[in-house]
Formats: structure tokens, C-alpha cells, sequence
């Protein structure tokens, strides 16, 4: 089995991201654009884990990708919890609908 190089890798995560990019730019739905946010979060944790594994670097890559993966965590949690309050309000989620929550 060949072992994967540095810029394969950030192939992957440019990929990732991208299409994370797009997703938030183009969804209307609010769970396709949380669905989008984290495609971006998994691209920047890809690039911590292969910098951390390719220049030998100490723990510092892992400590900040278990912050990332926490901050995706919590960020999900009250993402769902805003999408079903507006839904009990609104009865609709999609995200070019919310200007009617101003007043």
C-alpha cells in the first residue's frame, strides 16, 4: 500500500471544503447550510491531523482538532434546538423565509 502525501491530503481537504462553500452558499434549507458547516469544520480538521502527522509535530494539531470537533458538537446542538423553535413559530425552516421573525 503507497503511503499518502501532504498535498494529496489538502487535495482532499480543498475538496471538502469547497463543496462546504457551496453548500452554505446555495442551501435555502437551515439543515443543508448546518450540513455545509460542517463539511468546512471536517476540511480544517483534515489539515490539522495532516500537518500534525507530516512535520512531527507534538499534540498541538490532535488538542485543536478535539476543540473543533467540540465546537461542531455544540454548534449542531443549538443549531437544531434554533431550527425547532422556529419551526414551532414559523412552521418553515428554510433560511430565506426568516426575515419574518424581525418584528
Amino acid at each position: 500500500m503507497m503511503p499518502v502525501s501532504l498535498p494529496e491530503v489538502l487535495g482532499i481537504s480543498a475538496v471538502l471544503f469547497i463543496l462546504g462553500l457551496i453548500s452554505v452558499m446555495t442551501r435555502r434549507n437551515a439543515i443543508g447550510i448546518l450540513m455545509g458547516v460542517e463539511l468546512i469544520l471536517n476540511s480544517a480538521n483534515l489539515n490539522f491531523i495532516a500537518f500534525a502527522r507530516f512535520h512531527n509535530v507534538d499534540v498541538t494539531g490532535h488538542v485543536f482538532v478535539l476543540f473543533i470537533i467540540l465546537l461542531a458538537a455544540v454548534e449542531a446542538a443549538i443549531f437544531l434546538a434554533l431550527c425547532l423553535a422556529i419551526y414551532r413559530h414559523v412552521h418553515d425552516i428554510r433560511a430565506d423565509n426568516l426575515h419574518e421573525l424581525k418584528g
